[in-house]
């Protein structure tokens, strides 16, 4: 009876910790300023994909002129992805649809983009795809940058 009771305590004190850390995470993400909840789908298939699959949720921050991605569920302190302003070129926009709707936010609107020649989407809402999009035409002089 000891024992279990021992090891029930255990397992609900390393949920704790483990929960503890994902918000300790977020906040360090999001101390510098300048992020925004972000969706992501990278290689995304040319013609849209409705039935939800390959969204993964995530926090992204601007830096200087990069965005970083990181996935909300996980314990690394990095980046998943790294979206370079000069290398983003925006092809599309679209709201989502179908079964798509339920694997985003609420609000969310779907940016079709090319990243160096690797497709992705990106599903942010509204406020953020007008701050996204800003940052991106704000691109030093000289630099390209192709907004759809």
């Amino acid at each position: 009876m000891f024992l279990a009771l021992w090891v029930g305590g255990l397992v609900v004190a390393l949920v704790a910790v483990g929960l503890f850390v994902f918000g300790l995470r977020r906040r360090l993400i999001q101390r510098s300023g300048g992020t925004f909840d972000c969706s992501l789908r990278w290689n995304a298939p040319v013609e849209p994909d409705l039935s939800g699959k390959g969204w993964v949720y995530g926090v992204a921050r601007y830096s200087g002129d990069k965005v970083n991605w990181f996935r909300v569920f996980s314990y690394s302190p990095r980046p998943r992805r790294v979206l370079e302003r000069s290398a983003i070129e925006v092809v599309a926009r679209r709201m989502p649809e179908g079964e798509e709707e339920l694997a985003l936010l609420s609000d969310a609107i779907v940016l079709g983009c090319l990243h160096r020649e690797t497709r992705l989407e990106l599903a942010m809402s509204e406020d953020a795809l007008t701050g996204f999009l800003a940052w991106l035409e704000a691109a030093p002089p000289g630099q390209r940058v192709n907004v759809a």
